[in-house]
């Protein structure tokens, strides 16, 4: 079951195990109970390679796991019932070969934490760092203390290096110790002990798919007196990978090394003579490369390359251009909040996830649960574009124009699929790896048009913000006018009696996957309006601004000017929907029709509704899985006031279940905005602890991405109340009466601008660039390189009285004179009915 907002505490980690530190996430004491949460809360990673904090020694592990961006396997869908259009072939990242695993025996006696007499253990993840580190002291069954430390780094600048270092002392006592460091395919089910893997059958549909079959097919095994190199091919994509592995030993005690490599396990043993006091260190180089179909040779070839600078260069060098690299990061997205350590360090957590997750991506895309886990197939969906893709316009704006590219590069694919679903323009997937659309439930899947403008949306913001012409006007272009063909082609004009025509969009979901398929959605209306009027407007840009850039488009894409103002006419005629009884919007032409579901009586062991209840029990009623309109709301926020957007979030939520990980940050955003301050931070605490405290019983799977950037969104639009309207900043800021202040980055125009908020004031001091114009509540100022310029402030905006209890049009009427019912919908049988037939 999920967590109530309510219940989530200041701070709902437990301090004993994991003590605070505002720059590294610490675990003084490991257990068994939580594996899979720790193994995703202590991952590393750097965008296109990712590893899961599985221990050294190999176990004990919830789920072993190491991921390349990208690198899947392919496989038929079989639907019960087949029809035209449906999505054929599915999509699952490949746990790639695990270098992980250094196994360890002293006196011929394994170690294993979940049995070892401990008497030190400290893990830790270090944000400026971007290095675990775990530090043991073992007494051994004989008796013997011994030191164990570990290192071990994915490089932000070396992208398909690993390195990990392991460290072993005697400090009482000499011991025979034997290190196997190896390599494995846990992909086809073999752990270090050649045992398959065990399976966990709980049904869930957000977690990850199992292969019938083999899928990564041997290419080649390799070794010499200190490298091992595997290659592999993918049974049915065709994908192929290498990996390679360097080791080296540090010490002045006896060893004798031992190196076989076979198809399915690399080994590199070291058998020391250890004597008290003389450390053994052991270093392990790890080169991962891969590709849609080069042959593996070639790979191979690449490993040697990247391990060879490795060799030359020497590891240290990486771990401090690792820091340096960070130190870059933080420069330019830290936040600090005074007063708040528990916070501060959460906060942290959750930007280093981001880097984790956007760094060496390099035009990939950001997967759901980035690298870090199997969650959703790794898989990428819209909220890239509408939660991470935004902080990083914001603050890395270099790795926005990455993540974005990678949409540009799904074009193709995205046409093919509007032809096939017959619609002029293009048709992104809800969710893909390749570019196919992967979603077997078309009604939640498929049906989600609204990823075309979402994608167009941040298009629009990084163009807006950054001012890259070049990148918009060359390759964004593309997007913007395929996908408001696609809008200009779905959408249909009425006429009322009067001749006032409107522009109606039928037969869509929004992002509430609780209610599918409707007309009229008004997220998918609003978004789909801004996609159509800024398609328009990229073009006369280039029309005033870059003529030649102008012509190539027109001519390559046979856009004409009737063209243009057909995109404009639909976008100013496009429907949104709106009820003049309850004077909210509705979420759909039909949403209000429904009867309400009582969320304050439903028992919290039916949560989340989705794995509790048949979809089509759910589509009954007026229930969300997540913000919708309120979402719409935050995004499209010009285009509603501020009576209005108070309404719409009372009216939603208290039926927005919040069984989605998206919707607490919004929730926090929208009801910081309108006045709700104790429930935006509760609503903040929730999206903030929801891997950390596993609030949603799933971080086993991997790290939320778009949640730890709703973080983000969340401290900077909410609280900073910062918008970003036509790409010009402005601030009606909503400091919490807990924090003295707060400080945080943001970047505009090539400017990188420090803000500090205090309850009576706002200062704005230049970090980098030459300065930028922003807004304060209505009074625009120009923050110049140099001294630092303070705005004072009257207050913190309204405060309102949380909203409590059920939901407050119970018992008021619909247009049509309908009484407005809430309840819990429950099979019923009375104990003597007739079951026997």
């Amino acid at each position: 079951m999920n967590v109530d907002p309510h219940e989530v505490s200041p701070d709902p980690i437990d301090r004993t195990r994991f003590p605070v530190d505002p720059w590294a996430l610490v675990e003084t004491e490991p257990s068994a109970d939580d594996l899979g949460r720790t193994e995703t809360l202590f991952a590393v990673g750097n965008g296109y390679l990712g590893l899961r904090a599985n221990p050294e020694e190999g176990r004990q592990s919830f789920a072993h796991g190491t991921f390349i961006n990208g690198f899947h396997e392919t496989w038929p869908i079989h639907h019960a019932e087949e029809a035209f259009g449906f999505a054929k072939v599915g999509q699952t990242i490949v746990n790639v070969p695990d270098a992980k695993t250094m196994k360890i025996y002293i006196d011929d006696e394994p170690l294993l934490l979940a049995v070892a007499d401990l008497h030190y253990y400290r893990r830790e993840l270090d944000f400026r760092a971007g290095e675990l580190r775990r530090d043991v002291i073992w007494r051994t069954p004989s008796g013997k203390r011994v030191s164990i430390r570990s290192r071990r780094m994915v490089s932000f600048t070396e992208r398909h290096l690993v390195i990990m270092t392991l460290e072993i002392t005697m400090l009482e006592g000499d011991a025979p110790i034997v290190v196997s460091s190896q390599v494995l395919n846990r992909q086809d089910g073999i752990d270090e002990y050649a045992q398959k893997a065990r399976v966990d059958e709980v049904f869930d549909p957000r977690k990850a798919s199992r292969f019938a079959g083999r899928v990564l097919e041997p290419r080649g095994d390799w070794h010499s007196e200190r490298r091992m190199i595997l290659g592999y091919q993918t049974a049915n994509s065709g994908m192929t990978l290498a990996v390679g592995v360097d080791h080296s030993i540090e010490t002045d005690n006896d060893a004798e090394e031992l190196i076989s490599t076979e198809p399915d396990v690399g080994k590199k043993v070291y058998r020391v003579q250890a004597r008290q006091g003389r450390p053994i260190v052991i270093n392990k180089a790890v080169a991962y490369h891969s590709s849609r179909g080069v042959a593996v040779r070639e790979l191979f070839d690449r490993c040697r390359r990247t391990l060879d600078r490795v060799r030359q260069n020497g590891l240290e060098s990486y771990r401090v251009a690792q820091r340096q690299w960070l130190d870059t990061w933080w420069d330019g997205c830290d936040i600090e909040i005074a007063g708040q350590p528990a916070l501060q360090q959460a906060i942290r957590w959750n930007l280093f996830q981001l880097a984790q997750a956007s760094a060496r991506a390099d035009q990939l895309g950001i997967a759901a649960k980035g690298v870090t886990g199997s969650g959703y197939e790794g898989h990428y969906f819209w909220d890239t574009e509408a939660y991470v893709v935004p902080f990083l316009i914001h603050t890395h704006p270099a790795l926005a124009r990455n993540a974005l590219r990678f949409r540009v590069t799904m074009l193709p694919k995205a046409r093919e699929r509007a032809r096939e679903l017959a619609q002029q323009g293009a048709l992104f997937p809800w969710r893909t790896i390749n570019g196919d659309e992967a979603s077997a439930y078309y009604a939640a899947g498929t049906a989600q048009y609204h990823i075309n403008a979402d994608i167009a949306f941040a298009l629009m913001k990084y163009y807006m913000v950054t001012g890259d012409t070049s990148f918009m006007f060359r390759e964004g272009v593309q997007v913007m006018v395929e996908t408001a063909r696609l809008w200009a082609d779905l959408g249909f004009w009425r006429e009322d009696a009067a001749g006032d025509r409107s522009f109606h969009i039928h037969g869509v979901t929004g992002p509430d996957e609780y209610t599918t398929v409707v007309n009229n959605n008004l997220f998918t209306n609003v978004m789909a309006r801004a996609n159509l009027w800024n398609a328009a407007q990229v073009l006369r840009d280039m029309s005033e601004h870059d003529r030649e850039a102008y012509e190539r488009v027109r001519t390559r894409l046979s856009v004409t000017d009737d063209e243009i103002a057909e995109w404009q006419a639909c976008g100013d005629a496009m429907v949104i929907p709106y009820d003049e009884v309850l004077r909210v919007h509705p979420q759909d032409e039909h949403f209000l029709e429904r009867e309400l579901w009582d969320l304050e009586n439903t028992p919290p062991e039916n949560r989340p509704l989705l794995l509790h209840y048949h979809p089509l029990v759910i589509y009954r009623f007026q229930v969300l899985k997540q913000a919708d309109v309120v979402l719409a709301l935050f995004l499209q926020g010009d285009q509603f006031d501020s009576e209005v957007t108070r309404r719409d979030f009372e009216y939603y939520d208290p039926i927005t279940t919040g069984d989605s990980t998206l919707s607490a940050l919004v929730q926090a955003i929208v009801a910081a905005e309108v006045g709700y301050q104790e429930m935006a931070m509760w609503y903040f605490r929730t999206g903030l602890f929801v891997d950390l405290a596993d609030l949603h019983n799933n971080t086993s799977d991997g790290v939320h991405i778009a949640s730890a950037a709703g973080v983000w969104n969340a401290i900077i639009h909410g609280f900073g109340g910062m918008r970003d309207t036509g790409g010009h900043l402005t601030f009606d800021p909503r400091l919490p009466r807990e924090w003295p202040s707060m400080d945080f980055r943001v970047r505009t125009h090539g400017t990188l601008l420090n803000v500090r908020l205090e309850r009576d004031h706002m200062e704005f001091r230049v970090l980098d660039g030459q300065g930028a114009s922003v807004g304060v509540r209505g009074r625009e100022m120009w923050i110049g390189a140099g001294e630092p310029v303070t705005e004072p402030l009257d207050g913190q905006g309204p405060e309102l009285t949380s909203l409590e209890g059920h939901h407050p049009v119970v018992g008021d009427l619909r247009a049509d004179g309908t009484v407005i019912t809430a309840n819990v919908p429950e099979a019923l049988m009375s104990d003597d009915a007739d079951v026997g037939g």
